[in-house]
């Protein structure tokens, strides 16, 4: 009987946790928070506090991840990758992922098939994060150099730093013209140049967008030739973006080395599962077989993270 309980346990955790995300995507936010969030305005701005302080409705699961200390660092995380959920949104839509992943592969093959496929799920999400987080960093360093000589020119023509800035932003790509555009309209409604700089540089999450916002700041503070400044660190940029671009050649073959080492033994056995089904499926029979196959999945997926963390050189 343990084993079914345990089952059903997960199943109503899986239904709960659902009903749970959809209450909380259906229910109806304040207008005028969500138009200061669209803005990149936080409740500090508007009330004198903190933004947690300011809250007077919290959801439990916000609750407990703050507790842990992993509600801030979830949340700069999915700013960073721009995507448009809520910390405990996004826990709440996942868990019910997880959990119900979890509870299938226990269905269909026992606990262990049930833990992995529950695990497999949790790193997959984990992976896609990432992945938004580094495409989107990507893009703010391509397109920095640009941006720098276009403010340049704006500074050199007469333009004060948020006419130049202002102006300027119609004339990049996104994401670059998107943060732009929140940094200008959350200075237009009070908020400080420099704070909304180093908000800006905080979703961006690029060195060198922050690098830039230093430079910035120390410049309107002590004055100085700011155009000259961005100049000189527009160069230094566009030098480091190149360096990199020839790591990332020299490196090439090692990486789809990395790759298809990882996936060769997938494909292996999917083109092994179609040929000779019965031969495959004494790989999920209880036992030392199934240890086997867990063993191997953790080692695949340590052995690619170390082959990437060897090949991620900074620069």
């Amino acid at each position: 009987m343990g084993l079914p309980l345990l089952f059903a346990l997960l199943v109503g955790l899986t239904v709960l946790i659902g009903f749970a995300a959809l209450w909380r995507l259906i229910t109806d936010e304040d207008p005028v928070d969500a138009r200061l969030k669209e803005l990149g305005v936080t409740a500090e701005l508007t009330t004198g506090k903190a933004s947690g302080a300011a809250t007077n409705y919290r959801p439990a699961v916000a609750r407990m991840l703050n507790g842990f200390g992993l509600g801030p660092v979830l949340a700069n995380a999915l700013t960073q990758a721009d995507i448009s959920l809520t910390v405990a949104e996004f826990t709440l839509i996942n868990g019910m992922l997880v959990a119900g992943l979890t509870a299938l592969g226990w269905w269909r093959g026992g606990p262990v098939l049930g833990l992995l496929l529950g695990a497999m799920a949790a790193l997959l999400i984990l992976a896609y994060v990432r992945m938004r987080q580094g495409r989107r960093k990507r893009a703010f360093t391509d397109q920095l150099p640009n941006m720098l000589t276009l403010l340049v020119g704006a500074l050199r023509a007469g333009f004060g730093l948020t006419q130049a800035l202002d102006t300027i932003r119609p004339q990049l790509p996104a994401p670059t013209s998107v943060e732009l555009g929140r940094a200008m309209r959350a200075v237009k409604l009070g908020l400080p140049v420099a704070r909304a700089l180093d908000e800006m540089a905080d979703r961006a999450g690029s060195d060198d967008l922050a690098l830039v916002v230093t430079a910035i700041n120390v410049q309107r503070e002590l004055g100085g030739n700011l155009a000259q400044t961005l100049d000189i660190i527009s160069e230094t940029i566009r030098d480091r973006i190149r360096i990199k671009q020839e790591i990332d050649v020299f490196t090439s073959q090692q990486r789809l080395t990395g790759i298809i080492l990882a996936l060769l033994p997938i494909g292996l056995g999917a083109v092994l599962y179609v040929m000779n089904p019965e031969y495959m499926k004494h790989l999920f029979d209880p036992g030392i077989t199934r240890i086997m196959l867990v063993a191997a999945v953790v080692m695949e997926i340590a052995g690619f993270l170390v082959i990437r963390k060897m090949l991620d050189i900074e620069v």
